[in-house]
């Protein structure tokens, strides 16, 4: 009886789709010739930070550096910004810098960043194979990937492989400690996008959201982060309602620099949290 109904659902969604084909293709088109093309922000994409552990740790002591990457796609890569600073690896590494934890455990911070306009999750395994193995290993590689495999023709299928290589080369040649891909973002809300393609696109990227989930579930050492858009919206809202709107840039398809500052923040909390010490660990050390 419940697997009959899901198939009669699932029967009424592809009738819908069908349906609504012409209109989707109409405003899919349109948005491509109307949506301002922004630019990726300038700015620097790699650099190190000295940490206040270097002045008061003794030498024998010394401890180590933390190397962390960020990968992806246009959010990556800050687009929606005007300078890398505004952008999200901008608010991301002052924050890291300012944690007593980062202090405590790390010297030095190794930043930099790996991402291009467009990109999907094939353009990004293919940048992983060319780019040389780093000299040391990747305590912290941060992946923002979806959005153009959703708006593309990708399956399902194929976008789970996809993940499942990324986590592989990740792992194997760039010795990533811990691994976090970033969820994908509420597309449905995007304002560049209208009714009803909203609904379509918002509930392809639920299920690449959600095979997304499956990936980081089953392995080690990876972890899915869901961002908490309705958290941001609290925070700057502070109890009187705003417009969504703030959160995206002019073309209403990117973070404004407003949704990569809470976005960072979100996100700083999670490394931070992935790289405290085990009990032994912190046995160890002392």
């Amino acid at each position: 009886m419940v697997a009959t109904k899901k198939m009669q659902n699932k029967i009424a969604a592809v009738a819908k789709d069908m349906l609504f084909a012409p209109v989707y293709l109409y405003q899919g088109r349109k948005i491509k010739r109307d949506t301002v093309r922004l630019p990726e922000p300038n700015g620097e994409r790699h650099g190190q930070v000295q940490l206040n552990s270097t002045t008061d740790t003794p030498k024998e002591h010394t401890q180590p550096m933390l190397n962390l990457m960020i990968v992806g796609d246009s959010a990556a890569a800050g687009v929606g910004s005007e300078t890398q600073q505004e952008a999200l690896v901008g608010n991301l590494i002052p924050i890291l810098t300012q944690q007593p934890a980062i202090n405590t455990h790390f010297s030095v911070l190794n930043w930099s960043l790996q991402a291009t306009t467009g990109h999907t999750s094939f353009d990004i395994l293919r940048r992983l194979y060319i780019m040389p193995a780093p000299n040391l290993p990747i305590d912290v590689m941060i992946l923002s990937v979806g959005v153009n495999d959703t708006t593309s023709s990708v399956s399902v299928n194929k976008w789970q492989q996809q993940i499942e290589d990324i986590v592989a080369i990740a792992q194997r040649k760039f010795g990533v400690r811990e691994l976090v891909f970033l969820s994908l973002p509420p597309m449905a809300q995007m304002p560049a996008i209208p009714a009803p393609l909203n609904n379509f696109i918002g509930a392809k990227a639920s299920i690449l959201d959600n095979t997304l989930q499956q990936v980081c579930a089953a392995h080690d050492g990876v972890t899915y982060m869901a961002t908490d858009f309705a958290r941001m919206i609290d925070e700057h809202s502070n109890g009187t309602p705003i417009d969504i709107r703030v959160m995206f840039a002019s073309d209403g398809f990117h973070p404004s620099s407003l949704m990569y500052g809470y976005w960072a923040q979100q996100l700083a909390e999670l490394i931070i949290q992935l790289l405290k010490p085990s009990p032994s660990d912190a046995e160890l050390t002392d």
